[in-house]
């Protein structure tokens, strides 16, 4: 009852001080910019690990090759059909498909850029679910067999649409009696895709199998097997099984092998800025000691009469640590509220920076990704709460146990 009469009495009346709001509007900005930033954190990982898991392999199983009459390694499998077939019966193995992979350059008229093209069975193209999508592609996936698939960054790269034609140039083409000739062939487009992420999309062509195999001039074998499975974050635990199903001179190279140091970068970054951030709710909370000062020094004369009318030290303390606790439990949940609905509501947000800004704010072609992800988890949250929460209490302590040890006759000396 006394801490709530302090908290409502006037200035003028030795109530609240202005430390006391400024360490509240401290408190509620650092905590919504914790969970901002912890939700941002969340949504970039969610968002990289959802684009390389629904249009990347889980699990590339390839050989480990054989040396050639002319010294060379051959890498290539000559009984993929059986590698797959094997490979797929893995439990929990979901796909296992052959591909034919090479880089070539793409040409349309004037325009030219390098690309991936990437040889797959109509069957397994269907099966890829960052490719296949109703909302973000172009063209009918049945036409695939007659032409090729592109993604949406290099259709828009060389200025292609749906019925044109693109030129695939390949330096290690037609074998003659003078060497090798690149070989040039010109296909259709027949199905335009995009994945959610720019490196992908700006750079990935599917051709059919068959033809991907002549183009390269691998008849008869491909150059690795592609596996997805049921639970990609335990992917170690299908790469025995999986190499034992393909056989002798099988090796494998995971998703976490490929991204596994970009993901490892952002979790150290994602740590440092916790930190950074906590520290700005500790500073937030030190405000709230300096108005729990004033608050004590002003109320000085209340705390000698209450202790000579039997007031206990562990009451007077009690009195101003709940006087300095509500402002870190107010604090407190007026951020998460403002974190979350920002987080929430993050498209509208930053589509209204971008436009105030003139557009270019973010670029998919450094980031990867299209948009800003934010994406708010209950732990997340509950991490914010506990680090402000345990702040604000910590440092309330120190000045309250001041107005407790407070002598009443110097309190009242001179009253």
């Amino acid at each position: 009852m006394i801490a709530w009469r302090y908290l409502r009495a006037r200035r003028a009346e030795g109530g609240v001080s202005t430390m006391t709001w400024i360490s509240l509007i401290g408190i509620t900005l650092a905590v919504a910019a914790l969970i901002i930033t912890l939700a941002v954190r969340t949504g970039f990982r969610s968002e990289f690990v959802g684009t390389i898991l629904g249009a990347n392999a889980h699990v590339t199983v390839y050989s480990q090759g054989e040396v050639t009459a002319q010294g060379n390694i051959d890498r290539t499998i000559a009984d993929f059909a059986g590698w797959a077939d094997r490979i797929g019966a893995v439990e929990g193995v979901t796909r296992a498909a052959p591909l034919v992979k090479g880089q070539v350059m793409a040409n349309n008229v004037d325009r030219n850029i390098g690309v991936q093209i990437f040889g797959i069975r109509s069957q397994d193209l269907r099966t890829i679910p960052g490719i296949v999508n109703d909302e973000t592609a172009t063209g009918d996936i049945d036409d695939f067999e007659d032409g090729v698939a592109i993604g949406l960054g290099v259709a828009r790269e060389l200025g292609l649409g749906l019925g044109d034609k693109i030129k695939l140039i390949s330096p290690n083409g037609v074998k003659t009696a003078f060497g090798t000739s690149p070989r040039v062939n010109v296909y259709d487009v027949t199905y335009i895709f995009s994945v959610g992420r720019y490196d992908i999309d700006a750079t990935r062509v599917y051709l059919p199998f068959a033809e991907a195999q002549s183009f390269f001039n691998k008849e008869g074998s491909a150059d690795e097997i592609e596996v997805m499975v049921e639970d990609p974050e335990k992917i170690n635990a299908y790469v025995g099984p999986a190499l034992v199903a393909a056989g002798e001179g099988a090796l494998a190279w995971t998703w976490e092998d490929s991204a596994g140091s970009f993901l490892r970068a952002l979790e150290i970054e994602d740590n440092v800025m916790f930190i950074i951030l906590s520290v700005l709710v500790l500073i937030a909370s030190m405000n709230i000691v300096s108005g729990l000062i004033m608050l004590v020094k002003n109320k000085g004369r209340d705390i000698g009469i209450l202790r000579t009318m039997g007031l206990t030290e562990g009451s007077v303390l009690r009195v101003f640590f709940l006087c300095g606790s509500m402002t870190g439990l107010v604090g407190t949940a007026l951020g998460v509220i403002l974190g979350c609905l920002f987080a929430i509501y993050i498209d509208p947000i930053f589509g209204l920076v971008n436009y105030l800004s003139g557009g270019g704010v973010w670029d998919p072609s450094i980031r990867g990704i299209y948009a800003l992800p934010a994406e708010l988890q209950l732990g997340d949250v509950l991490s914010a709460v506990g680090m402000s929460l345990g702040l604000s209490f910590i440092v309330t302590i120190f000045p309250a146990r001041r107005a407790a040890r407070m002598n009443p006759v110097e309190a009242l000396r001179y009253e």
